[in-house]
């Protein structure tokens, strides 16, 4: 492995980490990222910056989920490894008194050709009582693009509608009443921009069609009420209750109700204005007063902007546009779909634009690293 301490130092580009899923997509991830022929399979995520294990029922020898560091002239090295070797390093003192070796966050790029089935994921509260967890999988979702499939927009189901109860819901469960299940939920067309938070406990699926960039909680916990996928894919018991039983994952519910109008007013993030200059627009996407569990913000670089890491890490995802990522000791070209992991070590980092378009760049932070006892902010091995 090559000095880890040179490239905590430095912005470390990551391998594509595709990964099966029970759902079929792809195609406008690969079109995204430049590949010729793109299509859909059954691979339709990209996970980035990841030190988390996919949780697949049968593919358990398949170790999918974890991210690679690309090293000129060295075999692709372990993000994994890198940070638990270092985590000061790599994280940051502050953010490793608290979580470790962990990262705390994981990053994906999701595109589905196909419904994905209805399913809900853990609070912190439930996580540690089910999973013995101190990550639930709370997550938000920024709309990158869509496509109509079978003549229908993007769109997303989200919150159940009034008059839900949990003896309904396992009723639906029981009899996969799939059609009960849809109408329980709010469906709400998205549009590329829009920002949705789902606290964990929401349920939640996301529609056909959709191309986003989901930030979360780094778990795989994803409790799905579907038996059968909307293209006939049969799910395993395990993808269901994710090892905890049927009747214990009604648990991970919330059965609060909503609106649609009540879903984009408490829900539906508003961008915040940061900065707005000839050089470059920064927006808010996601701030930690919306959640202290991540953060999300949106730069636009007409010519140049330069990233402060302040004692932490953060990964960067190139949303459209090329240019150069410039540091104290070199600098590396990106183009749209790339994946930057921006070390703690690495102070500064001045972005350029380089072709006719404006650099988007996506940055994605860590939880906030408050410094308590809660379990909630223990760190997992």
């Amino acid at each position: 492995m090559p000095q880890s301490s040179a490239l905590s130092q430095k912005p470390l580009k990551l391998l594509s980490n595709r990964v099966w899923r029970t759902y079929y997509g792809g195609r406008l991830i690969e079109a995204w990222q430049g590949i010729e022929s793109a299509q859909d399979n059954s691979f339709p995520e990209e996970w980035i910056a990841s030190v988390v294990q996919a949780r697949n029922a049968g593919r358990e020898d398949k170790v999918e989920g974890l991210s690679w560091v690309e090293v000129d002239g060295e075999a692709p090295v372990s993000l994994k490894e890198l940070v638990e070797a270092q985590p000061v390093s790599f994280l940051g003192e502050r953010h490793a008194q608290v979580y470790g070796g962990h990262l705390g966050v994981l990053v994906k790029v999701l595109d589905s050709s196909e419904r994905l089935t209805i399913q809900v994921h853990p609070d912190r509260q439930a996580a540690q009582k089910l999973f013995q967890s101190a990550f639930g999988k709370t997550e938000a979702w920024y709309i990158l693009g869509g496509r109509v499939i079978n003549g229908e927009d993007p769109y997303i189901l989200y919150g159940f509608k009034p008059g839900m109860t949990r003896e309904k819901w396992e009723q639906l469960f029981w009899m996969q009443d799939i059609e009960g299940m849809l109408q329980s939920l709010n469906k709400i067309k998205v549009e590329p921009g829009q920002v949705f938070i789902v606290e964990g406990g929401m349920p939640h699926a996301i529609g056909s069609g959709c191309f986003l960039l989901e930030i979360q909680e780094p778990t795989d916990y994803t409790i799905r009420v579907e038996r059968t996928t909307p293209s006939g894919r049969e799910i395993a018991d395990f993808m269901c209750h994710q090892g905890i039983g049927f009747d214990r994952m009604f648990d991970c519910f919330h059965y609060d109700v909503y609106t649609e109008e009540e879903v984009a007013a408490a829900f539906r993030l508003q961008p915040k204005l940061v900065h707005e200059s000839k050089g470059f627009t920064e927006s808010s996407l996601i701030s930690y007063e919306d959640t202290r569990y991540f953060a999300l913000s949106s730069v636009e670089i007409a010519t140049s902007c330069v990233l402060g890491q302040q004692g932490s890490f953060s990964i960067l995802v190139v949303a459209a546009g090329a240019g150069n990522l410039v540091w104290n000791e070199g600098r590396i070209q990106v183009k749209q779909g790339d994946q930057i992991f921006l070390p703690a070590g690495l102070e500064e980092l001045r972005c350029e634009r380089t072709d006719g378009v404006k650099l988007h760049l996506l940055s994605c932070f860590p939880p906030q690293a408050l410094l308590v006892t809660h379990t909630e902010d223990l760190h997992t091995d």
